[in-house]
């Protein structure tokens, strides 16, 4: 029984995990391209009724709902928080153009 040399070891998991960042990658920005379909839906109906193209109130829920998520993921809330902050704002963006 041959032992395999730890380097190509070690070459073999980075490639195994670089080929699953790179799917999940992929799926990060379907995902947010779904989303933002939704979310620019929302601002088409908003606008066509009068409503404002921000809801604090809703907002506040999300970032509380997705700080749960976050601690149950073992991910760090902070930045859970800081990303969908950043995703709202361009959520903004797009119902304030449909606004205009």
């Amino acid at each position: 029984m041959t032992q395999a040399d730890p380097a190509l070891q070690a070459a073999a998991i980075l490639r195994e995990h670089r080929e699953s960042i790179d799917r999940l990658d992929a799926i990060l920005v379907f995902t947010l391209a779904e989303r933002f379909k939704h979310t620019q839906a929302v601002g088409r109906l908003k606008a066509a009724h009068g409503l404002p193209p921000s809801d604090p109130s809703r907002e506040a829920q999300q970032i509380a709902r997705l700080t749960e998520l976050s601690e149950k993921a073992d991910l760090d809330p902070e930045f859970a928080q800081k990303f969908l902050a950043f995703v709202i704002q361009e959520v903004i963006k797009h119902h304030e153009r449909h606004q205009a």
